[in-house]
């Protein structure tokens, strides 16, 4: 484990080390590094995995708002902190929010693209007053039953338990400018031609949070996309409830591409 401080920032990270391929996984919303336990667990072995915990997430700490143009940054000069010079980037949800614009922002660093539940649009506006009414009653009184209905939507059908936990016992304001950052972002359809390096979409056909079209749209946007894995009864954390499959498709795209 270790930390990377840039300006007001305090970043949380975890290295497993060794001479594989180095791997950055970067977490969903509203959950940390922690998520990819499954990953780090089968795939250490033969690549570097890093995982980290974003602004406004686990235990780093910052001040103030940020976009997701700010944690690309983040997970840049968390190549430079390791000296890594290129990576596989893997991100689930918002983590592919992110590692798209860290291609923008620097691609020479990025080996290839693996993409978990996750797209290029902005926030669908027809779900922003759904948002709007939980943040609401989460920052006046949090409860289990919110908390339960969330982990519905992000966890199930994985274990919702510990996460259920973890929500409970955070500071319910720490969920505003997470929210914010993910409500506020912009489309990058128009960009994802930029985008050259190889890149593959992991999506659960059961996703509530990001439908399928999205993941659709993702990779037939991306010049380098090798294809869209569906994963039937997944929901939006399809590396949680359905490691196997997920990591067994990262590891064969790991290994096409490593060397």
């Amino acid at each position: 484990m270790g930390r990377l401080r840039r300006d007001e920032t305090d970043i949380y990270f975890e290295d497993t080390g060794g001479d594989g391929a180095a791997v950055v996984f970067s977490h969903g919303l509203l959950m940390d590094h922690e998520m990819f336990a499954p990953q780090v667990e089968a795939l250490s072995g033969e690549f570097r995995c890093i995982t980290w915990d974003e602004r406004g997430h686990g235990e780093t700490t910052t001040t103030g708002s940020w976009t997701y143009w700010d944690s690309a940054d983040d997970l840049i000069a968390l190549l430079d902190h390791l000296d890594i010079e290129r990576a596989f980037l893997a991100g689930m949800s918002q983590g592919g929010f992110l590692q798209l614009r860290a291609a923008l922002r620097a691609p020479a660093r990025v080996v290839a693209l693996a993409f978990i539940d996750s797209q290029a649009g902005a926030e669908d506006p027809a779900l922003v007053p759904t948002y709007d009414a939980w943040l609401n009653a989460w920052t006046k009184e949090p409860s289990r039953t919110l908390a339960e209905l969330v982990a519905d939507v992000i966890v199930a059908p994985a274990d919702r338990e510990p996460w259920i936990e973890k929500w409970l016992s955070r500071p319910a304001t720490d969920a505003i400018e997470p929210y914010r950052t993910l409500t506020s972002r912009e489309d990058l359809h128009d960009r994802l031609g930029e985008i050259t390096c190889p890149a593959i979409v992991i999506h659960g056909a059961a996703d509530p949070a990001i439908s399928m079209d999205k993941a659709e749209a993702l990779c037939a946007g991306l010049p380098g996309c090798e294809g869209l894995i569906r994963i039937p009864e997944a929901g939006h954390a399809a590396n949680l409830s359905h490691p196997g499959v997920v990591n067994e498709a990262l590891r064969d795209f790991f290994r096409r591409h490593s060397g």
